[in-house]
């Protein structure tokens, strides 16, 4: 992935070194990618209108200022998230532009051990997440090195574990994440599971909306880069991560969904980067 030097975005927040606090969990976060310790857990004990109608763990060893640098050393992790949210604000701009509406672009909090939101408390080990109380995005650069032990190597995995988180963002302007927590109130923790499933899909189908419009206009994908996303989406299915934990595959207990169905739909934004491409909710394969 040809990213160095290129434009960053000005939308991030760098919290390493600092103290999460301690405050009460306000609103449920919207995880993504990883959940690695806590999607264990969940796994184990059970826990855990048109599309464009907006209407509605390691951390890292070393600490950071809020310039960006460690140590006087180029924070590379930084740099390339800063890059990777600007190419998403590039993209999700246009697309929403086209439909009339402004984009309201969302912040990236990178942070390390663990980060206070209007979620709540969150320790680094679930994982990158997206808080809708806040709307903003919240990374621990570490999470890079879990991903690659997990099988998910390359540049491009972690920039599509970005554009997951961002996937999120999408659907909190729609209105969607909003409507299936309603729903998922009034459901068994079954069916309530199994919307989850669509909302994690279509995040994968936004992230592949994402490399089909950024490698259009940029073209910064190198030979490679599309297997390392498709790959990173095949080892965080939640069968994978069950056989990884040393578990028979319990499909009731999916959170996110296999590896087949969420490599099916990166691949479905990746081709048609269309929106009305991702509709996870109508077609759950």
């Amino acid at each position: 992935m040809r990213w160095k030097g290129r434009p960053q975005s000005t939308n991030v927040e760098d919290r390493r070194g600092g103290g999460g606090g301690f405050m009460k969990r306000k609103s449920t976060s919207l995880g993504g990618i990883g959940f690695f310790i806590m999607l264990l857990l969940f796994l184990f004990f059970g826990q855990g209108k048109s599309l464009l109608d907006f209407s509605g763990g390691s951390a890292p060893q070393t600490q950071s200022s809020g310039d960006g640098a460690t140590n006087g050393k180029q924070d590379d992790a930084g740099e390339f998230i800063k890059v990777v949210l600007k190419d998403t604000e590039t993209v999700w701009g246009n697309i929403f532009e086209k439909s009339n509406v402004k984009y309201q672009q969302p912040k990236l909090v990178i942070f390390n051990n663990r980060v206070q939101s209007a979620c709540g408390v969150t320790s680094s080990a679930v994982g990158p997440f997206y808080c809708p109380g806040d709307n903003k995005i919240y990374i621990d650069p570490g999470f890079f090195s879990e991903l690659n032990q997990m099988g998910g190597k390359g540049d491009f995995a972690k920039a599509y574990v970005i554009a997951h988180e961002l996937g999120h963002h999408i659907q909190s302007l729609q209105g969607i994440s909003d409507k299936v927590t309603r729903m998922q109130q009034r459901m068994s923790k079954t069916k309530a599971n199994k919307l989850s499933v669509r909302l994690e899909l279509q995040a994968d189908c936004y992230a592949g909306i994402y490399v089909h419009h950024i490698e259009k206009k940029y073209h910064i994908l190198e030979e490679g880069d599309l297997e390392e996303a498709i790959n990173a989406a095949y080892v965080i299915g939640d069968d994978h991560m069950q056989k990884r934990a040393g578990m028979g595959v319990n499909a009731a207990s999916f959170t996110h969904g296999s590896s087949k169905q969420r490599a099916h739909w990166l691949k479905t934004g990746m081709l048609h980067g269309s929106v009305s491409k991702c509709d996870t909710f109508a077609d759950l394969r």
